[in-house]
């Protein structure tokens, strides 16, 4: 993902979330509705959350130390998983509590055209974020279903704003529901249960990001079609005659870590074997330019040894 495709869709659904959530409080303030409450909540939470996006993408973008020699490229998972703590807490857990409040002590709504005009206006703000997402994520996502791109994305935002836009959408919907059933009925337990569908839709999309990023914080290896890239790169068919094993991983979305034991033949010179290593990692860069870290060693091919050493898949 490209630092300007991400911060765009960052700062669009910022700006959305912070004008829905002023909305949504005044919407409370004059209606009484849990469901508006919940949903203002929700929105400060995600204004937070895209907050905490940029300010990772702003803290990896730091030089390498000697303490920290391969950058800060994971700071962005870091925050990514940080986004989903605080839509689970500050979203879910305290929408699910506010419904069961308005369950056990319901009452009806005044003024309810505040809460359907707001929601109105917020489906649109929403609607108008999600889209910007959508139209970034397309760039990336290639012939991959939204299901894999989520999955398999390195980068977290991007499916982090999807995921949030999503779920605020399918929100707003929810309390639309709620609120047009305590009109329709004059009970407010319907705002109440509203409220608590929200809060079980934000902490199902919350277990869904902490899961996502907690794999790309334990590190992700290179995908598929780029393993192969590197592969086909590394072998010369003179010098290096193929790979005996290796491994990638991923420092950061744009930057990937290759480690390889390459197989050379036995009469090359030290000379020799030091240009087609060079050789390789120029290939290699070629074929998959976030291959910014890269080590070989050469070593004479025996199949037993290879296979022994091997790691699983690679």
């Amino acid at each position: 993902m490209s630092a300007s495709g991400g911060t765009k869709a960052i700062v669009a659904a910022l700006g959305a979330n912070l004008a829905i959530a002023v909305a949504k409080f005044v919407a409370f303030a004059f209606s009484g509705s849990s469901s508006m409450l919940a949903e203002g909540v929700h929105s400060l939470a995600d204004s937070g959350n895209q907050g905490l996006l940029l300010l990772g993408g702003k803290k990896a973008k730091r030089a390498a130390t000697a303490e920290h020699p391969f950058g800060y490229g994971r700071e962005r998972y870091i925050y990514g998983f940080l986004v989903s703590i605080v839509l689970f807490t500050i979203g879910g857990v305290f929408a699910l509590y506010e419904g069961w409040e308005k369950i056990r002590n319901p009452h009806p709504l005044d003024n309810w055209y505040w809460p359907v005009g707001v929601l109105v206006f917020a489906v649109i703000a929403e609607g108008f974020s999600f889209r910007t997402a959508v139209k970034e994520s397309n760039e990336l996502r290639g012939k991959q279903s939204w299901i894999q791109f989520i999955r398999r994305a390195k980068a977290p935002e991007l499916p982090v704003v999807l995921l949030e836009d999503f779920g605020a959408l399918i929100g707003l919907v929810l309390a639309l529901v709620g609120v047009g059933l305590t009109l329709a009925t004059g009970s407010g337990v319907w705002d109440g249960v509203g409220t608590m569908a929200i809060g079980a839709l934000l902490v199902l999309i919350a277990l869904v990001l902490a899961a996502e990023t907690k794999s790309l914080l334990l590190g992700e290896a290179a995908g598929p079609d780029q393993v192969a890239k590197i592969r086909a790169a590394l072998v010369d068919g003179d010098v290096v005659t193929r790979v005996i094993h290796m491994r990638t991983l991923h420092l950061g979305p744009e930057e990937l870590l290759v480690a390889a034991k390459i197989a050379v033949q036995h009469d090359d010179t030290a000379a020799e074997v030091a240009r087609a290593i060079d050789a390789a990692e120029a290939r290699i860069r070629e074929a998959v330019p976030i291959a910014r870290v890269i080590y070989l060693e050469p070593d004479i091919y025996d199949e037993k040894a290879a296979a022994a050493q091997a790691p699983s898949g690679s």
